[in-house]
């Protein structure tokens, strides 16, 4: 960066198994910054990822939800996700990822899913952005 003493330790990205941002990975690596992902589980209002059958399917083999899954991918990933919740016992699910491991076929098989533009949040939709201002504006 030519204007900062410091450069950018994370990039927070929209990332989740469905936009997985994988064409800035090479950037961030190349600048030894990592990546952190809002809306890992895609947003709210968005349940494309938490009723996922093919993420529910290898949760039932860890005894994990879909959403767990989800979270455990990008951990394994090396990306720091940050779910947004203001429910107790979802912070508690949250966070109960580290006890299990992805197996390289189900690491890849959650890789396929990959849509890049999931349709879940679109700033560049002129509607989702009066939407925006009309609500929090």
């Amino acid at each position: 960066a030519h204007y900062v003493d410091l450069k950018p330790m994370v990039n927070q990205l929209q990332c989740n198994v469905m936009i997985q941002q994988t064409g800035i990975e090479p950037v961030l690596v190349e600048a030894d910054t990592r990546m952190m992902a809002w809306g890992p589980l895609g947003g709210q209002g968005a349940e494309g990822i938490v009723k996922n059958p093919e993420l529910a399917a290898i949760g039932e083999r860890y005894g994990k939800t879909a959403a767990q899954v989800a979270l455990r991918w990008l951990t394994q990933c090396g990306i720091v996700a940050i779910p947004k919740s203001s429910h107790k016992e979802r912070m508690e699910q949250n966070f109960n990822i580290f006890d299990f491991s992805l197996s390289s076929n189900e690491m890849q098989m959650i890789a396929q899913m990959n849509q890049e533009d999931a349709g879940f949040i679109n700033f560049q939709d002129p509607n989702f952005v009066k939407y925006l201002i009309e609500t929090y504006g």
